[in-house]
C-alpha cells in the first residue's frame, strides 16, 4: 500500500510537471480562456492595421533580399502565424525584417555560383536559424543575450541602416539589375552612373515623387499608413499611365507575385543542400544570435510600456518554431519586427491574436490585390526603403554609446568598420569580442592605493614621493571578482609589494573578494609557496562561505593552514584583529610592542565599502586600534 501511493504520489507529480511546461509552452492557450468580443475586436482591429504596414515592407524586403516576393509574403503568413502560437509576448509580430534580408542578401551573393540557387540557401539558412534559436530557448539561454554590449547592437543597426539606404540608390536610378551586387560596390557603381548622368532620370524622378508624396500623406494624413496609400496611388498611376514605357522597372518585372496559399515543401536537406551547411553554419548562428537579441530586446520594450511579465526563453521557441515553418512552406527566415510590433501595441492588440489574425488577413488580401502589388514602381519601392534605412539610424544613442566611455566608443566604431569592411555576420562576432575583451581586460586589471596610519589614528593615502617606513606587515584588501583573468596580475601586484622593504606577513583581506577559480586558487597558493621559501607568510582574513568551500574543496585550506585563514565574523574587524594577533605570534613580537601596518585597498570602491550604522561606528572602524595586537 506504502508503495501505492508513492508510485501515485510520483505519477502525479510528473503529471503536474507536465502541465507547468505545457502552460509555458503555449502561452496562447491562457488567454483563450478569458477571451471575450471586446478583445476580438481590439485584436482584429490590430492585426488589420499590421497587415496594412506588412504587406508593402514584405516587397520592399523582397527587392533588398533578391527573393522572389511570395516567398517573403509567406514568412509574413506562416512564420508570424507560428511566432504567435508560441510566443509570451501580447504584442511581437515575426516576418521579414531590414536586418535580415541584408543578412540574407549578403549570405546569398557571397555564395554566388556554388550549385544553389538563391531560394535554397534561404530556405536552408531558415531551417539553421530555426534549429539555433530553438535550442537555445530549450536549454534556457535566453539571459544569455544580456552579455552583449548595447553599443554593439546600435553600431550594427546603423551599418544597417546605411547599407539598406546605400543598396537601394541603384534602383532608384533605374540601372539595369545586372549590375547590381555586394553593397559597398553597389554605392560605389551608383556614384560613378550619378557622375556620369548615366541613369535612368523618369526612374529618378519617380524615387523623389514618391518621397515628396509621403511626406504629404503623413504631413495632411498622419493616420493613415503613407506607405501603402502611397504605394497604391503610384501603383494605378503606373499601370494606367503607361509609365512603364519610360523604361520603369515595377515588382512584375522583378518576379511577379501570384495568389497562392502556403504549400508544404518538406525539409531542405537534399544531398547538395546538405553539402551546404557547414559553410552555412557561421551566418546562420550570426543571423540567430541577431534575431534572438531583436526579439528578447522588443517583446522587453513593448512589455515594460504594457506590464506584462515575459519569459524571454520561449520568446527564443517562438522565433525558432516560425523559421523552421519557414524552411518547409518556402518562405525566407524571419526575426521580430519593431515596426509592427510596435504598430501592434499602439494600434490596441490584448493578445497573441492579433499577431494571428495579421497573417491571415494578409493571406486573404493576396487574393484582392496582387495585381496592384505587381505594378508598384521599383524607383518608388527603393525610396520607400531609403526612408526606412535612414530612420533606422538613431542619433540619440550613437551619441550616447559613442561618448559614454571610452570602451562603448570602440565597441561602437569596430562594429561598425566591421559591418562595411567584413561580412555582415563577422561584424556581429567583431562587436561581441571586442566588448568582451575590453571588460575582461578591465575586470583584471585591479587597482590599489596604499594607505596607513596616521598619527592620530585615522587611515591616511601614502604619496608615492613620501618616504616610506620599513613595515613588517601588509594588509591587502582584496576587491572584485577574482576570476582566472585577474589572478596572475593580483599575484604579480603582491609579490611587488612583498619584495618591498622588510615585509614579513601579508594579510589579503577578502572580505569583498567573490568567484575564486582553479587559476586563482593556483595563484594564491604559489604566492603562499613564494613567501614560505623566503621565511614570510601568508595569511588571509574576511573569506565569505563561498570563497572559503572553494579554498576547501581545492585543498589550499589546507596547505595554507587552518591557522592562517580566519573566516568573516559579524564584526566586519574582528578576522583582521585575528590575523594581526597571528602575525604579531609569527613575529615574535615581545610584550607592549606593535607591528607597523599598511593598509592597501581599492580607492574606487572606498565609498561603496564604507562601514554601514552611526559616525561612531565609522569611526570607530577606522581607529587604529581596530588594527593593534
Amino acid at each position: 500500500m506504502h508503495k501505492g501511493e508513492e508510485a501515485a504520489g510520483a505519477v502525479d507529480q510528473i503529471q503536474r510537471a507536465s502541465t507547468r511546461w505545457m502552460r509555458a509552452r503555449f502561452p496562447l492557450a491562457a488567454e483563450i480562456r478569458g477571451y471575450n468580443w471586446t478583445t476580438l475586436r481590439a485584436d482584429l482591429i490590430a492585426g488589420a492595421t499590421v497587415s496594412l504596414v506588412s504587406i508593402p515592407q514584405a516587397i520592399g524586403f523582397a527587392l533588398i533580399a533578391g527573393l522572389p516576393p511570395l516567398m517573403v509574403i509567406m514568412c509574413v503568413i506562416v512564420g508570424g502565424f507560428v511566432c504567435a502560437l508560441f510566443t509570451s509576448s501580447r504584442h511581437l509580430v515575426f516576418g521579414p525584417t531590414n536586418s535580415i534580408s541584408i543578412i540574407l542578401a549578403a549570405t546569398i551573393y557571397s555564395f554566388h555560383g556554388v550549385g544553389l540557387v538563391p531560394t535554397e540557401i534561404a530556405l536552408l539558412l531558415a531551417l539553421l536559424i530555426g534549429v539555433f534559436q530553438l535550442v537555445a530557448g530549450l536549454a534556457q539561454l535566453g539571459k544569455l543575450t544580456q552579455f552583449i554590449s548595447r553599443s554593439v547592437i546600435i553600431a550594427y543597426s546603423t551599418a544597417i541602416g546605411l547599407l539598406l539606404a546605400a543598396g537601394q540608390i541603384s534602383h532608384l536610378l533605374g540601372l539595369p539589375a545586372g549590375e547590381r551586387g555586394g553593397f559597398i560596390p553597389d554605392l560605389a557603381n551608383a556614384v560613378v552612373h550619378l557622375v556620369q548622368l548615366d541613369f535612368n532620370g523618369y526612374a529618378a524622378m519617380m524615387g523623389v515623387a514618391t518621397l515628396l508624396l509621403f511626406w504629404l500623406i503623413e504631413r495632411f494624413f498622419p493616420k493613415l499608413p503613407p506607405e501603402l496609400l502611397g504605394l497604391v496611388v503610384l501603383s494605378l498611376l503606373t499601370q494606367h499611365l503607361g509609365l512603364t514605357d519610360l523604361g520603369i522597372r515595377t515588382i512584375k518585372d522583378e518576379g511577379a507575385l501570384a495568389v497562392s496559399i502556403p504549400s508544404f515543401i518538406g525539409m531542405p536537406l537534399s544531398q547538395s543542400n546538405l553539402a551546404m551547411v557547414p559553410s552555412l553554419l557561421s551566418a546562420a548562428l550570426a543571423i540567430s544570435i541577431l534575431g534572438m537579441l531583436e526579439a528578447i530586446s522588443i517583446a522587453k520594450t513593448l512589455a515594460a510600456k504594457s506590464g506584462q511579465r515575459l519569459d524571454p526563453n520561449q520568446e527564443l521557441i517562438a522565433m525558432g518554431s516560425a523559421n523552421i515553418a519557414a524552411s518547409l512552406y518556402n518562405a525566407m527566415p524571419g526575426s521580430a519586427s519593431f515596426a509592427r510590433s510596435g504598430a501592434n501595441f499602439q494600434s490596441g492588440a490584448r493578445t497573441q491574436l492579433s499577431a494571428l489574425m495579421s497573417s491571415l488577413i494578409v493571406l486573404g488580401a493576396l487574393f484582392f490585390v496582387t495585381p496592384l502589388i505587381n505594378f508598384i514602381p521599383v524607383p518608388s519601392l527603393a525610396a520607400h526603403l531609403i526612408r526606412i534605412g535612414l530612420k533606422m539610424i538613431n542619433w540619440e544613442q550613437i551619441r550616447i554609446a559613442y561618448r559614454a566611455t571610452g570602451s562603448d566608443k570602440l565597441v561602437f566604431c569596430a562594429t561598425l568598420l566591421a559591418a562595411f569592411l567584413l561580412k555582415l555576420d563577422t561584424a556581429i562576432y567583431v562587436g561581441v569580442g571586442v566588448s568582451l575583451a575590453l571588460f575582461l581586460r578591465k575586470a583584471s586589471a585591479p587597482s590599489l592605493v596604499e594607505y596607513s596610519f596616521d598619527a592620530t589614528g585615522h587611515l591616511a593615502q601614502i604619496e608615492e614621493k613620501e618616504e616610506r617606513k620599513n613595515p613588517a606587515i601588509s594588509i591587502v584588501h582584496v576587491e572584485g571578482e577574482l576570476f582566472f583573468g585577474a589572478a596572475d596580475l593580483f599575484q604579480e601586484q603582491v609579490r611587488y609589494l612583498a619584495d618591498e622593504g622588510d615585509l614579513k606577513v601579508i594579510i589579503l583581506r577578502m572580505k569583498n573578494a567573490r568567484h575564486l577559480d582553479a587559476t586563482s586558487v593556483m595563484s594564491l597558493m604559489q604566492l603562499h609557496d613564494y613567501l614560505q621559501s623566503s621565511g614570510r607568510h601568508l595569511l588571509i582574513s574576511g573569506i565569505n562561505p563561498d570563497v572559503e568551500q572553494v579554498l576547501r574543496d581545492s585543498g589550499a585550506w589546507v596547505k595554507i593552514g587552518a591557522d592562517n585563514i580566519f573566516p568573516a565574523e559579524a564584526n566586519l574587524t574582528m578576522s583582521t584583529k585575528r590575523a594581526l594577533l597571528r602575525a604579531s605570534h609569527l613575529l615574535q613580537i615581545g610584550k607592549g610592542q606593535k607591528a607597523d601596518v599598511r593598509i592597501f585597498y581599492d580607492r574606487k570602491r572606498e565609498k561603496a565599502t564604507e562601514p554601514s550604522g552611526t559616525t561612531e561606528d565609522k569611526n570607530e572602524a577606522a581607529q587604529v586600534r581596530d588594527f593593534q595586537i
